[in-house]
């Protein structure tokens, strides 16, 4: 007789605690339980399951009741739970946006990290610097599709890759700043060295809080979505410090800042839908399996990498068209 088995003792077809002797469930329910747990195994095992609604997930698997149909039953099996790939269910869009993102960076990552070194005025440094930005979002997206695609798995799978997937995030933002302040402040290196720091900082306090449990909780959705905003926002201090002491004009042209607002705007409008579950929070059931706010949150994300990556590229070939010179005003 197991531990639990002894403390616990029968009573009247009740299970219940010999110190109380308060019923905890009766056997029926126990039983009913798990000939439940037992039928969905067996199915997802032998790839024949449901889809079920949100009302009867378990609470692990609770995370937005606007979608109220379409999800994932538990599926104690990974290779199930990678099959469930090519099923419609409430994360197809999520795995399929950031899956698909996922190789179209690391085909562009390939394809820029082996351009010729003519093309670059510092080929070694250049090819670091957009590297760690490719290396960021490559992991983003990876963690991501890993994540929804096996979060279902188990309670203690869906812990530790929604972990990675909030560190992905994190990844990207620090990544996504590299490029910009290298270029940015290409003349005037000491700023660049101190925002680095900062952001480095910034991003592994993000990492850190996000390997708290409650951190992935539905009820602090808010908190998570204002967490990465902020690390995110914190490029605002850098690019007002390029404004100002290069000028509006030149920041707009050459600094390319209109790129980089879009890039915020897009990650900001992705941040605020998924806080808020619009629009499914004014469409209960009608957005379970397409256009819910994550998969929209996905999409924005994928689209700010690329937008922030053309901005970036548009800096780096004018370093390279005036060769890569620094006069002593621009180094001020």
């Amino acid at each position: 007789m197991s531990a639990m088995m002894k403390l616990l003792r029968k009573k009247r077809g009740l299970w219940v605690c010999p110190l109380s002797y308060k019923p905890i469930m009766q056997w029926k329910e126990w039983k009913s339980l798990f000939v439940r747990y037992l039928i969905i195994f067996f199915q997802v095992w032998e790839g024949r399951w449901r889809v079920i609604p949100h009302d009867v997930l378990p609470d692990w698997l609770k995370d937005n009741d606007f979608l109220l149909h379409g999800h994932r039953p538990p599926m104690p099996s990974f290779r199930a739970c990678f099959k469930s790939i090519f099923r419609i269910h409430t994360e197809t869009g999520n795995i399929w946006t950031h899956l698909l993102g996922c190789v179209f960076f690391l085909c562009l990552g390939i394809f820029y990290m082996f351009r010729p070194n003519i093309s670059f005025v510092a080929p070694l440094q250049e090819k670091v610097v957009f590297g760690l930005f490719f290396l960021g979002a490559i992991l983003c997206l990876s963690f991501s599709w890993l994540f929804h695609t096996v979060y279902c798995h188990s309670e203690g799978v869906s812990r530790l890759f929604s972990k990675l997937d909030y560190s992905g995030i994190a990844l990207l933002i620090m990544g996504s700043f590299v490029p910009w302040l290298y270029y940015s402040f290409y003349c005037n290196p000491q700023p660049c060295f101190i925002y680095l720091i900062v952001i480095c900082v910034l991003g592994i306090a993000a990492i850190i809080v996000s390997q708290w449990d409650m951190f992935a909780t539905p009820q602090y959705r808010g908190v998570r979505a204002g967490v990465f905003l902020g690390l995110g926002l914190s490029g605002i201090i850098p690019a007002l410090h390029y404004v100002i002491s290069e000028g509006f004009l030149k920041a707009a042209t050459i600094g390319q800042i209109g790129w980089l607002l879009l890039m915020a705007g897009l990650y900001i409008t992705g941040a605020a839908l998924y806080a808020a579950r619009i629009p499914e929070r004014f469409f209960p059931g009608k957005c379970d399996i397409w256009f819910h706010s994550h998969q929209l949150f996905h999409i924005f994300v994928v689209a700010g990498a690329f937008v922030h990556f053309h901005g970036v590229s548009n800096l780096q070939e004018f370093r390279f068209m005036i060769g890569g010179g620094c006069s002593e005003e621009d180094a001020l």
